[in-house]
């Protein structure tokens, strides 16, 4: 069940990364929802996806904590 969410979780970011706002308001909800181990994996992802996505840098501070 658990790895549904990280999954659900990747899936709606990629949906919402047109708009930098939603994508932080995302981002937020997910390290709520997530296991801390999923978000470790996260974090890996999240640096991948938003390489060459420069508008969505500032919400990686999020998940940097």
């Amino acid at each position: 069940m658990a790895r549904a969410m990280f999954e659900y979780t990747k899936t709606v970011l990629k949906k919402v990364s047109f708009n930098s706002e939603l994508f932080c308001l995302e981002l937020k909800k997910a390290v709520k929802r997530l296991l801390p181990h999923e978000i470790n994996e996260l974090k890996i992802w999240l640096n991948e996806f938003v390489h060459g996505k420069p508008e969505l840098n500032g919400c990686l501070l999020l998940i940097k904590n």
